[in-house]
């Protein structure tokens, strides 16, 4: 529903695919392809090589973590505030809150460790900015670029593989899990994760309406 009302009402398009799964990382960003295929892949060349290796790891009964972007195309400079809502912390809080996701990254994440000051800040010109390592988000506040959210799932733990741990006598035991269980969950976090980002933002649209009212500044 918020996805939907986003796009109807402030044209904000909320996006998300696997970006990768265990090795295999995509190379294209193709987002006809991520419907077109059950692991919301992009890249239409890793479809094939992202089943043969889920076909041998649920054979051995081990599973695999992943990656999933989320992007948030057309959202409005101001969303936020610096210091208690900031925008990012926000979408952080939410997206650690989904089952299985270990960390969260906005922009380049981690990547900006090996970046330089000159490299990793969004130069501005009179045409806009030359690039988004931020995300998207500046001080805590939308800068009018796209939200650019990525998510590292942990692999299951759920496995057929035995595993050692105790029981409640503190004893060495052994488990296995037996049934069906998902080798990878990242494939299924992806319209989770679209379903965070539209509930955060739709948050901090209603909270600058309440702050603001519906005359003035970005919302209508």
């Amino acid at each position: 529903i918020a996805k939907k009302y986003l796009l109807e009402r402030y044209g904000i398009a909320i996006r998300g695919y696997l970006a990768e799964l265990g090795p295999i990382v995509a190379e294209q960003l193709d987002w006809d392809t991520v419907e077109t295929n059950p692991f919301f892949c992009p890249d239409p060349d890793k479809v094939p090589v992202m089943e043969e290796f889920m076909a041998a790891l649920n054979k051995r009964g081990d599973s695999i973590g992943a990656r999933i972007n989320v992007v948030a195309s057309g959202v409005m400079p101001g969303l936020g505030e610096p210091i208690f809502d900031r925008l990012d912390a926000d979408i952080a809080h939410a997206m650690m809150g989904l089952n299985a996701v270990k960390g969260v990254s906005i922009g380049a994440g981690f990547e900006c460790i090996a970046q330089r000051g000159s490299e990793h800040g969004d130069e501005i010109t009179p045409e806009g900015f030359l690039s988004n390592y931020a995300g998207g988000i500046l001080g805590g506040i939308s800068s009018g670029q796209p939200v650019t959210v990525s998510l590292a799932i942990k692999p299951t733990s759920s496995i057929r593989l035995e595993r050692r741990s105790v029981t409640r006598a503190n004893e060495a035991t052994m488990v296995q899990t037996l049934g069906r269980h998902d080798p990878c969950v990242g494939i299924r976090a992806v319209p989770v994760g679209e379903a965070m980002m539209a509930c955060v933002i739709l948050d901090h649209l209603l909270l600058h309406r309440g702050q603001i009212g519906t005359n003035r500044g970005i919302i209508g």
